[in-house]
């Protein structure tokens, strides 16, 4: 379902930037501002990521999105660390706007985490995950599935594979990863394009580099090889 704009900023890009799994927006401030700094319109969005279950949080986050004078910008692009990305892919499943640019996702485990899993494993699950446990396991339901949707949109993903310590990572996980995340895991069908750089997962949202391959694909609708 697509949602109806009455009002719009001319010839204007926004991002709308969601944080990742028990994050706030103090954590993606660094990366709004430059964001900002490289000419969007930034609404750097919060959301409870660990009470609410997830057709109450894309109605949460629906209300702030629209209220958002980002979303009444010529083109609205979308940018979403960790968990934030899969929020974005169920909002998008629900209420796709007509004026969408291009979606970029830092770490989301688009296959799931390895670290849920765990948690599942431990018994852990309830205290720590609570009810985003069904979407950041690697063995999601139907309706979570569902929910997810599919993408066909201009969709690039951004991985990490430097775990900040690598001694837990490496008895948890068997390929590259960024200590939460698996690189395999990010990928995501439907994606237009994939980078891995030498970053870990909470780390990526202050990386300059990375902040730099989010608007050079939010531009181009590629990332940039050296």
């Amino acid at each position: 379902m697509h949602d109806t704009h009455a009002i719009m900023l001319p010839h204007t890009q926004s991002i709308l930037l969601l944080h990742g799994f028990g994050g706030h927006q103090v954590q993606t401030a660094l990366l709004a501002r430059r964001l900002r700094d490289a000419g969007f319109i930034v609404a750097n969005i919060g959301y409870p990521s660990w009470r609410w279950p997830l057709p109450r949080v894309i109605d949460h986050l629906h209300v702030r999105i629209i209220a958002s004078p980002a979303y009444h910008a010529t083109t609205v692009h979308c940018v979403g660390h960790s968990m934030g990305g899969l929020m974005l892919r169920a909002w998008l499943a629900r209420h796709r706007p007509d004026h969408l640019g291009r979606v970029v996702m830092l770490g989301t485990p688009n296959g799931g985490s390895e670290i849920a899993d765990l948690l599942y494993r431990l018994h852990l699950h309830p205290l720590i995950l609570n009810q985003a446990g069904a979407l950041l396991r690697t063995r999601r339901d139907a309706i979570t599935l569902t929910a997810l949707g599919e993408v066909d949109y201009s969709l690039g993903i951004i991985a990490g594979d430097r775990p900040m310590n690598g001694l837990l990572p490496s008895r948890i996980f068997r390929a590259p990863n960024d200590g939460k995340v698996s690189v395999a895991a990010t990928h995501c069908p439907g994606e237009s394009d994939h980078v891995t750089l030498p970053v870990a997962h909470t780390a990526m949202i202050y990386s300059r580099p990375v902040a730099e391959q989010v608007v050079h694909f939010l531009r181009h609708g590629h990332f940039a090889r050296t």
